[in-house]
């Protein structure tokens, strides 16, 4: 490994420690400073990295998140936003997260039966998140991890990652059911006619063909995409980002979460847009380093081993950018929560948890020459 790539999976443990313990029951926080409360996907997402890392203290801290998300569970079953009030619901990838989480959880520890109880409430409210009863699950507009981005129907994110819990629990024939509604080829699922990725979301005639990055990335690691459409997918992600760069919508050798962007042009432009998602910012085709993490590991599991490490040093530059560390952590890296598109500026808060968690999953999954804990692919 590069020493630069050993500094910053050094840093990236110290801001996992540093936020491991929150002024919230002293659970973890989202981020060193700008964050304190535990939001349940951010900490679920920063597991990866967590179990990446072997560190018996923070399997524990993970380990008590989880316990104290089964005593959170609504009455049917669904997983709260934030960790520690189990009022605070209506996430539509909460739920599915901790599934995904646990079947790792149980695999790298061994217990086989971790909060069998709650994954049977959490199964139950999946299955009733259907729309029409049969497998592909459902969701609201801004429910997910993207507040700012209308996800109307099917979105691929969240169905994606209940392909990786229902794989990762041995749910295999609802796996195998799962796969064939989002690769139909016949309007009715995922699948865009001369264009290897899949759809944003869909709902009946509508469909939003601009590419989810971490949709994708997520596609490609849980298995929904095979390995031939996954290199198509790479190819033409990377020929995408390469057009956006000549166009000076780019600056960084890193894909955005959400591309082409959306513009005040386009009918599904929103007002709310113009003050918080303008093109190239937040949700609208921002760089996120944890969405990063996610390609990288997905480029590994692709078999772009070569493009996989040339990503890592790129994000390795990226997460050493700050925007506002105080001085007693001056010259530290920043993990920042996300950067302009255009000029590559970290524009949102330091020490983000699941920033530093998905650059050592990364970093493991390179160094591995493999994908962890997603096996089969």
């Amino acid at each position: 490994m590069e020493p630069a790539i050993e500094e910053a999976k050094s840093a990236a443990l110290r801001v996992l420690l540093n936020n491991a313990s929150g002024p919230f029951d002293g659970l973890p926080r989202t981020a060193g400073w700008g964050y304190p409360e535990p939001y349940t996907r951010d900490l679920l997402i920063s597991a990866l990295g967590i179990l990446a890392s072997g560190r018996e203290d923070l399997l524990q801290v993970l380990r008590r998140v989880m316990k104290l998300l089964s005593q959170h569970q609504s009455p049917r079953g669904q997983i709260p936003s934030m960790v520690h009030d189990p009022e605070n619901r209506g996430a539509s990838d909460t739920t599915p997260l901790f599934l995904m989480v646990l079947g790792l959880f149980r695999k790298q520890s061994g217990e086989t039966r971790f909060l069998e109880g709650a994954a049977a409430k959490a199964l139950q409210w999946m299955a009733y998140q259907t729309i029409d009863d049969r497998i592909l699950v459902g969701q609201q507009p801004t429910s997910d991890w993207r507040d700012e981005q209308w996800v109307l129907g099917h979105g691929l994110y969240v169905n994606a990652l209940v392909h990786g819990y229902l794989r990762g629990l041995g749910l295999d024939d609802q796996a195998a059911a799962l796969r064939a509604a989002v690769n139909r080829a016949d309007g009715e699922g995922f699948a865009i006619q001369g264009q290897p990725v899949y759809a944003l979301w869909f709902y009946k005639v509508l469909r939003n063909k601009r590419c989810d990055l971490l949709g994708n990335s997520l596609a490609i690691l849980t298995g929904l995409a095979d390995g031939d459409r996954a290199r198509a997918m790479v190819a033409w992600i990377e020929a995408q980002c390469a057009d956006l760069r000549i166009r000076g919508e780019l600056a960084l050798d890193l894909p955005p979460c959400l591309f082409p962007f959306v513009q005040p042009s386009d009918p599904d432009w929103r007002p709310r847009c113009g003050i918080y998602n303008l093109p190239g910012d937040y949700h609208n085709g921002g760089v996120w380093p944890f969405v990063c993490g996610f390609y990288i590991a997905a480029l590994v599991a692709a078999g772009e081993l070569h493009l996989a490490e040339k990503k890592l040093l790129a994000l390795t530059a990226l997460v050493r950018q700050a925007r506002d560390l105080p001085p007693t952590h001056a010259g530290a890296f920043g993990f920042n929560e996300w950067f302009r598109a255009q000029d590559g500026r970290p524009a949102g808060q330091d020490w983000q948890s699941w920033s530093a968690a998905m650059y050592l999953y990364a970093a493991a999954c390179v160094e591995a020459g493999k994908v962890l804990f997603f096996d089969g692919v």
